[in-house]
């Protein structure tokens, strides 16, 4: 599973909205950030477990969620079941900074993936 997989299942589980942009002005010039996802209260960043871009996640919710005006969430993606020096690393900062933080099962995303059509099924009237 790619990075933007993760982002397309988690988002829609959560029912936020994928690869939002989000403008703002610096010295008179234009510019955005794509945020993952973003909720009704949240601005979320996914990175996978296993990677050292992860650390951007932080960063990235962070500053996004300030300037969407929203609460920032970290959401990393567990690939492998155990945790690593950067889910550590990454979950350390953001609790003690009071960012949420979660962590998905990649095999959880591709069930839940795979059954939502049945989920949308049992739904209708």
């Amino acid at each position: 599973m790619t990075e933007a997989d993760a982002i397309l299942i988690l988002c829609a589980l959560l029912g936020g909205e994928p690869e939002q942009r989000v403008a703002y002005d610096l010295h008179a010039v234009s510019s955005h950030v794509r945020v993952d996802c973003v909720t009704d209260t949240h601005a979320i960043e996914v990175g996978l477990d296993r990677t050292r871009g992860a650390y951007d996640s932080l960063h990235q919710a962070t500053f996004n969620a300030l300037e969407a005006g929203l609460e920032p969430m970290v959401v990393l993606i567990d690939t492998d079941g155990v945790e690593s020096q950067y889910e550590y690393q990454i979950e350390t900062v953001s609790r003690h900074h009071g960012v949420a933080y979660q962590v998905y099962d990649e095999d959880y995303l591709i069930r839940w993936q795979m059954t939502q059509p049945f989920r949308l099924r049992g739904a209708r009237p």
